[in-house]
């Protein structure tokens, strides 16, 4: 059974808005009497339910709240939530860099972080000193440093920099550089924020991979934080969800991931009205219903780029023998036009009249989406808009694939592609 190394146990972290300590001098004077005289629990910070209560009534913000769990060893472990939930303050707590107000980590091994850009780097010194300053940090020796010191370089790619104060450089090349040393230098847990972000496609390759290999291979534990769901997966076992503070799930990582999606995924799926009298439209015209429906395998599962999505649609028609269409147009959430399907024409008849249209799977990017639909008489008059009718988000998927930058383009259709060997024997070519 592999060791823990490390337990959270009960852990809050209060932050005060607008104030520096208690916010007065006689209550830090009794804060200070009463932990480091008394070595009692601070009397102004959690120390019941009613004073947390109070805390939060005077503009007190709870960026943790009663944080339980275990990491083992070797394991790698996600971090996500979205911003403001309190993954880099939990992160910060269990690298010591923050003091939490109340609770217990205990961790066992040594501990290296990569919360900020350049983070430990001196702005004066060069590449080549900041290596063996924050070596010395780590606990390294001058000659262990300098065993990986060529390895560490051409892992950052800074080599013609090397000589040259960081100050001068690129936020890239900082990153660079941090991630090379704290990966490097043999740390039994090793903590990633959302840095890797500031890299290049093929950097965030190289460090996904190392890490990959710290973990796998190596047997060291990882905590990292990301935005980019298929990243997490492909990386971690686990994953460990926080929401405003608190835990929402600690799990295997496809069963946190998915239920963070499904309830994080912004969207409008249905719209019903009741009767024609307070339904949108026009004299003849009146909506009754408009729905997407995702083709799922499960109904827990979250909406991906390969699902394909039903637009369906249904309203009241008072006038009939008019030749009518609908058109169908998705825009993204910064209002650039994907598309616009018309419907074949039809000749309208009084009563319930419907539609619908399937969005194919493996075609749309990740992004933000939404639907409008558009009737139209005679196949050139305009008639009606129901604008901004449903929303969605799609989450991205990759596979295999080892890349995590943004796939360019609004769409991203699967399209037959081959690539094939067509020769055994290079021929003998003159120029």
């Amino acid at each position: 059974m592999s060791e823990t190394v490390i337990k959270v146990e009960h852990l809050y972290k209060l932050y005060r808005l607008g104030t520096i300590g208690t916010g007065t001098f006689r209550r830090d004077v009794q804060r200070w009497f009463t932990t480091s005289i008394l070595k009692k629990g601070d009397p102004y910070i959690l120390s019941d339910p009613e004073k947390k209560a109070k805390h939060i009534e005077n503009q007190s913000v709870l960026a943790l709240q009663d944080i339980n769990f275990e990491v083992k060893h070797g394991e790698a472990i996600g971090v996500i939530g979205s911003n403001g939930s309190g993954k880099s303050t939990l992160l910060k707590i269990i690298s010591r860099i923050v003091k939490p107000t109340e609770g217990i980590v205990r961790g066992r091994g040594k501990v290296s972080s990569l919360l900020e850009v350049g983070t430990g780097f001196h702005q004066d010194l060069t590449g080549r000193e900041n290596i063996y300053i924050s070596g010395y940090i780590l606990g390294m020796s001058k000659s262990e440093i300098r065993s990986k010191f060529d390895e560490i370089v051409a892992f950052s790619g800074v080599e013609e920099f090397i000589d040259t104060p960081v100050k001068r450089y690129s936020s890239g090349m900082y990153v660079r550089l941090a991630f090379a040393v704290a990966a490097h230098l043999e740390p039994d847990i090793l903590i990633v924020d959302e840095v890797l972000a500031v890299g290049d496609a093929d950097f965030q390759k190289k460090c996904l991979g190392k890490m990959r290999e710290v973990s796998q291979s190596q047997g060291r534990t990882i905590l990292f934080v990301s935005h980019s769901m298929q990243a997490v997966k492909n990386l971690c076992d686990k994953a460990l969800w926080l929401n405003k503070g608190e835990l929402q799930a600690f799990a295997d990582v496809n069963t946190v991931v998915n239920k963070y999606l499904n309830q994080t995924q912004r969207a409008n799926f249905k719209q019903i009205w009741i009767s024609p009298a307070n339904a949108p439209g026009i004299d003849w015209l009146r909506m009754k219903a408009v729905e997407l429906v995702p083709q799922l395998d499960r109904p827990e599962d979250p909406l991906d780029i390969r699902v394909p999505l039903m637009v369906k649609f249904q309203f009241w028609c008072l006038k009939e023998d008019i030749e009518l269409s609908v058109g169908l147009l998705l825009f993204t959430a910064s209002g650039e036009c994907i598309f616009d399907v018309p419907s074949d024409p039809v000749l309208s008849q009084i009563g319930v009249m419907e539609g619908q249209c399937t969005i194919p799977g493996n075609f749309l990017n990740d992004g933000s989406y939404y639907v409008c639909l558009h009737f139209v008489k005679d196949t050139s008059i305009p008639v009606y808009d129901l604008d901004e009718c449903l929303s969605f988000d799609l989450e991205d998927y990759r596979g295999a694939i080892q890349w995590y930058g943004k796939w360019w383009g609004a769409v991203r259709p699967k399209l037959p592609f081959q690539v094939k060997h067509t020769a055994q024997i290079l021929e003998n070519t003159s120029v």
